[in-house]
């Protein structure tokens, strides 16, 4: 039986999360997540995924664990992140402490037809990243909790945490990020102080 999902609106939720933004390395799932975090405002400390369905929580550990004193936020959906579900063990296993988990959920997978996800379909994430040893996990269905979760994504010791934000399954523009992963991966490197190669 489908689960009724959150009314908020997904850019809207992602500007909130991005404001003030100081910095946070962010690193976007595929897909929407990246739609989104870029329309909030392109960034050289975005990541954005391309063809890597799973992968956002585990890249974000990994660049969580090189730079654990930057504060590492993984934008990503509900889709995305249930085909990487078993990232959630090997992150609680780390206790990483400056990463931050952000699940847009919407019940659906929105890049391949918008088919009722997991998520929907009754799988409970924050159940499944509590069981994992997150010991963080948050459910947010408005904005006021959005503002308020900001300041998470900042703090760098209690970690790792994850936040469900309930998101509204309506259609929504794209708004493509670049998609050339040499730039992306160099832009990247060069906001760390990293050589470029």
């Amino acid at each position: 039986m489908a689960r009724n999902f959150g009314s908020l609106d997904r850019r809207q939720a992602v500007q909130t999360l991005l404001a003030d933004r100081g910095d946070l390395l962010v690193v976007s799932g595929l897909g929407s997540s990246s739609y989104d975090v870029f329309d909030a405002g392109d960034h050289p400390a975005n990541f954005y995924l391309w063809g890597a369905m799973g992968g956002a929580a585990m890249v974000g550990l990994g660049i969580a664990l090189a730079r654990p004193q930057r504060p590492v936020a993984v934008i990503t959906g509900d889709g995305e992140q249930l085909m990487g579900i078993g990232s959630l063990l090997t992150i609680a296993a780390h206790k990483c402490t400056n990463l931050s988990i952000v699940v847009l959920d919407n019940g659906h997978f929105g890049e391949t037809g918008m088919q009722i996800s997991h998520s929907g379909l009754g799988a409970r994430l924050d159940l499944i990243a509590s069981g994992a040893g997150i010991r963080e996990v948050t459910e947010i269905t408005d904005l006021k909790g959005v503002a308020e979760f900001r300041g998470e994504l900042h703090n760098i010791k209690d970690g790792p945490r994850l936040a469900i934000v309930r998101i509204a399954s309506g259609h929504v523009e794209r708004v493509l990020p670049p998609r050339d992963g040499v730039y992306l991966k160099n832009r990247f490197r060069e906001n760390l102080g990293l050589a470029v190669t």
